[in-house]
């Protein structure tokens, strides 16, 4: 697992074309969207619409506090018996503890071909990579002409949604929507909302 954002791009290009695609859409979700981000500016050609969902810029304001803000989740979801994933994409009022255990509950659905968890080097890696995407140097975003939807809940603790509206400014003519009283996963939250929306969006 690369360390970097902009080597998890490579990655990704690499995967993308040994299928042998020439042109894709991206739809993109926290991490994933920094790596969108990175893939769409060195490779234009290859996108054609572009999801950002709970995610922000390279150079972020407060990005990098990630790393913090996670360990601080998995330790309240430690000593309360909880899915991490509640603390660390939801609310703690009633209506988003409610959503947290809904989505939860969904992920169960799918009982083959599952995910392998994810390695604590793998994790760390990660974690490392956002930081250093939040401490770095801001990217041109006005490169960026594909039709872009950007998404996020307007209380997101992980990703500030603040970031999200960075994105709407600085990609031209970018869609934006945002989510209240939701957090990281306001897509999540509100998925009988936005996943029409998405497809619409990808469908034009």
């Amino acid at each position: 697992m690369p360390d970097s954002i902009e080597a998890m791009a490579d990655d990704a290009y690499a995967f993308i074309k040994a299928h042998g695609f020439d042109k894709i859409d991206i739809f993109s979700f926290s991490l994933g969207g920094m790596v969108a981000q990175a893939l769409v500016l060195k490779h234009p050609g290859l996108v054609r619409k572009l999801v950002l969902t709970g995610t922000g810029p390279k150079g972020g304001k407060d990005m990098d506090k990630v790393v913090g803000t996670t360990y601080y989740d998995i330790l309240r979801a430690t000593l309360t018996r909880s899915d991490p994933k509640e603390f660390l994409f939801f609310n703690r009022d009633t209506a988003g503890k409610r959503a947290a255990k809904a989505f939860v509950k969904r992920l169960e659905e799918r009982t083959a071909d599952r995910d392998a968890p994810i390695k604590v080097k793998a994790f760390q890696a990660q974690l490392k990579a956002i930081k250093k995407w939040g401490r770095g140097t801001p990217a041109d975003l006005s490169t960026i002409t594909q039709p872009t939807l950007i998404a996020n809940g307007d209380n997101d603790r992980m990703v500030p949604s603040v970031l999200s509206e960075d994105l709407h400014r600085r990609i031209s003519g970018s869609e934006l929507i945002i989510y209240p009283g939701s957090g990281h996963g306001g897509i999540f939250q509100f998925h009988d909302k936005f996943a029409p929306v998405a497809a619409e969006f990808l469908a034009r």
